[in-house]
């Protein structure tokens, strides 16, 4: 693999307090992104009172080739404990904002909505004042599947769209471009108040323009949130980095998405979907969804 650039190396995470979250979410049984996933920022959002819980694992239903979750499209039932179990970590843990996202699940009808909305419902009950997030995968375009998440009422819904159209049949060959989309605006329609987010990975090939663009396409269906990072190899045996880009592109992307009208932007290096996710919570005091 190609070598990473200085700016991507990062001191290793607070061991006490990373240590400390494992213990509980060993205790729980649960899975986290930030250790599956090995992010670089899990000391720093660990700290900051936030984490982003992987439920429906532990096998994906989609074989993406950027991603590094086990692939299995194996029917199997849900886990009807996994929703208490979740909210107990997250009153343990005493998170002020937690995501939630899932592998992909099309062996079921409803994509897993039920789940993501059980787990809502737990946490509403456990920890009233947490806000709540949820990356939610596509759901084959299931809109009645969408509607039942957006009922359980999350702070905000995020959905991402990883890379620019050109690359989709190599990066997301199970995805849809116009789908996701559609997905973000469906969510406008049915939950004005729900902020939206969406995120994409670089240095996969694109072009600056066409990230612009992808940018401009996200702000047509009114997404308030942006998240933009380096894509990073997980293995040899996926697809490897095309380019590493450096901080000045990511600062200019910013300024970019700003100039656009995102309500936040997050872009660098180091972004990964939840990077800074809890600073909705300032979001919400300075530009409730209700006056926009």
């Amino acid at each position: 693999m190609t070598v990473k650039p200085e700016w991507l190396r990062v001191k290793a995470p607070q061991v006490q307090r990373v240590g400390a979250v494992k213990g509980i979410l060993r205790d729980l049984g649960l899975n986290t992104v930030c250790e599956e996933a090995s992010c670089p920022n899990i000391g720093e959002c660990f700290h900051a009172g936030t984490a982003t819980f992987l439920i429906m694992g532990p096998a994906c239903t989609r074989a993406c080739p950027y991603c590094d979750i086990d692939f299995d499209k194996t029917p199997r039932g849900l886990d009807a404990t996994e929703p208490l179990r979740l909210a107990e970590a997250v009153r343990r843990l005493r998170l002020s904002h937690v995501v939630i996202t899932s592998v992909n699940r099309d062996d079921l009808p409803d994509g897993g909505a039920s789940q993501f909305v059980a787990c809502v419902q737990e946490i509403r009950r456990l920890s009233p004042n947490t806000t709540i997030e949820l990356l939610i995968p596509d759901l084959c375009g299931n809109w009645e599947a969408l509607k039942l998440i957006l009922e359980a009422q999350p702070e905000v819904l995020n959905h991402n769209t990883e890379t620019v159209p050109r690359l989709y049949r190599k990066v997301r060959p199970q995805g849809d471009y116009k789908r996701s989309l559609e997905l973000l605006a469906k969510v406008r329609e049915m939950a004005p108040k729900t902020y939206t987010k969406s995120g994409i990975m670089v240095g996969l090939g694109e072009t600056e323009e066409e990230v612009r663009q992808v940018m401009r396409d996200l702000r047509q269906v009114d997404c308030d949130i942006l998240t933009i990072g380096q894509y990073l190899q997980p293995s040899p045996k996926h697809l490897p980095v095309q380019q590493f880009i450096p901080p000045s592109q990511f600062a200019a992307w910013k300024e970019y998405g700003e100039s656009l009208g995102f309500l936040q932007v997050v872009s660098s290096p180091l972004t990964r979907s939840s990077y800074h996710a809890h600073e909705v919570q300032r979001l919400m005091t300075l530009y409730p969804r209700r006056d926009l």
